[in-house]
């Protein structure tokens, strides 16, 4: 491995969160959007179904595969 535990650890968490942030999104439909009633007082914006424990999973895999890429040039690059 490339980096000291600690810092790997920091890399993939900061990795992990940035990731997060790009899939979150994805598939998102909203209360309006479905053509369903919202509770009075709800945005209509609100997710309908946001899918968080799928996307938390998609997240882990796809950081751990951008930390992989990261880690593999580092080790060739840099020795």
């Amino acid at each position: 491995m490339p980096f000291p535990l600690p810092l790997a650890l920091a890399i993939y968490a900061t990795i992990w969160w940035i990731v997060l942030f790009m899939v979150l999104p994805l598939g998102v439909r909203s209360v309006e959007e479905a053509g369903e009633e919202s509770p009075e007082g709800a945005d209509p914006g609100a997710p309908l179904a946001p899918q968080l424990a799928k996307k938390a999973g998609l997240t882990t895999i796809l950081s751990a595969l951008v930390f992989l890429c990261i880690s593999l040039a580092t080790k060739f690059l840099y020795g």
